[in-house]
């Protein structure tokens, strides 16, 4: 049975909540802080040197990547993309886009000006829904430039390291590999340990599995050594982690998405150790905080701030805002943002500025992609201190 239904008690509004949070962020316009480019030094050791061997696609295959201005949409930074999956937003401003079928990487801009197409992560097996599926900034970048990724390969899902054009080292192997399920949440804390998100694959029985990295949390280092004396499975009981996301808070509070087939999607609150009821509850379940229903819902994306959760949901083709309070429970019926403006929404990122960096994936066979999809938007959520166009 899938797990126990979340409460979604009443309170305060949640633009009211908003407010606080993303006050402090301003409203200030994108200033480029020139071209993105590798560090100069060289890689750091354990991480191959560049390679020339990696074939780069030709234009307009599949997508040609454009930007934002021509379609006159303030809301819309690039498009032309194919199922943009991961997203992390570089520290001059800018952000790195990677391609869940293509594996290929493009930097886009906050102003609109065009992609640049960075590299092609070579390796990935794209069967199924699997492929490119997360990408997260090293916790030292500024120092070693390196960028973190969950692929599929042929063989498993794994966690690799490079920086910019260079070959991908193993950090995590052996996350179990399937046709669904395969996962993909990536995300580093703030004392450098990595949270990554898992899949069942399918096969339900893995998720309570002590033994298979499956369906699960992990929590590691950054060579992908466990970070806790139990060993790397932080939380189980999940269905497909598509996404893991962190309040910058002490304590940190970790929540995790679980898309499901079966039943309703979950956010849920992970604590070492706790285990969230997938496939079938068991004493000890921890019942998760929120529950989406399938038509609204297929969760892909979750950002956090403060006490305020984004969600993307592909199904339900809108971001989801969730206002919690300090122990975790739902004030009230989450709002929604971009209802069914812009098709299935994958991907959600909070920027420096309080801005929602925002993926779309209407061109995974799913969707009915229009014809500058798919895209990257990049919106400012109501509040006090914005002049969001939402």
């Amino acid at each position: 049975m899938r797990r126990r239904r979340g409460r979604r008690p009443a309170g305060a509004a949640c633009a009211a909540a908003l407010t606080l949070v993303l006050a402090a962020c301003g409203d200030d316009g994108y200033e480029p802080a020139g071209p993105f480019r590798p560090l100069p030094e060289g890689p750091p050791p354990q991480v191959g040197p560049p390679t020339e061997s990696t074939p780069a696609p030709s234009p307009g295959d599949p997508a040609d990547p454009g930007s934002g201005q021509a379609g006159g949409d303030p809301n819309v930074v690039a498009t032309g993309l194919t199922v943009p999956t991961g997203l992390v937003v570089l520290p001059d401003g800018t952000a790195v886009v990677g391609e869940r079928e293509t594996g290929r990487l493009l930097q886009v801009f906050p102003d609109r000006s065009p992609p640049r197409e960075l590299m092609v992560v070579p390796g990935i097996d794209t069967a199924g829904d699997g492929g490119l599926l997360g990408l997260a900034l090293s916790p030292t970048f500024p120092e070693d430039g390196l960028f973190y990724a969950y692929v599929s390969t042929a063989t498993d899902n794994r966690v690799v390291r490079f920086p910019m054009g260079g070959t991908p080292n193993p950090v995590l192997t052996g996350i179990p590999r399937g046709e669904t399920h395969n996962g993909g949440g990536l995300q580093f804390a703030a004392d450098g340990t990595l949270y990554v998100g898992t899949g069942d694959t399918g096969n339900p029985a893995l998720a309570q599995d002590p033994a298979s990295l499956g369906g699960k949390v992990l929590h590691v280092d950054v060579f992908g050594q466990p970070a806790g004396a139990a060993g790397p499975v932080f939380g189980s009981g999940f269905s497909d982690v598509t996404a893991v996301c962190l309040t910058g808070d002490e304590p940190t509070t970790v929540y995790a998405v679980d898309e499901s087939t079966t039943g309703p999607d979950a956010l849920d609150v992970v604590a070492e150790g706790s285990d969230h009821g997938w496939p079938d509850a068991r004493p000890g379940t921890v019942p998760p905080v929120l529950e989406i229903d399938n038509a609204e819902g297929g969760l892909g994306g979750c950002t956090a701030a403060g006490t305020v959760v984004f969600l993307g949901a592909l199904d339900g083709q809108r971001v989801h805002v969730v206002q919690l309070d300090g122990s975790g429970t739902v004030l009230e019926e989450p709002e929604e943002l971009l209802g069914g403006r812009y098709g299935r929404l994958r991907t959600v990122v909070l920027d420096a500025e309080g801005a929602l960096w925002i993926t779309t994936s209407n061109r995974d066979g799913i969707g009915a992609p229009v014809e500058d999809d798919d895209r990257v938007l990049r919106i400012m959520p109501p509040s006090s201190a914005s002049d969001s166009p939402l």
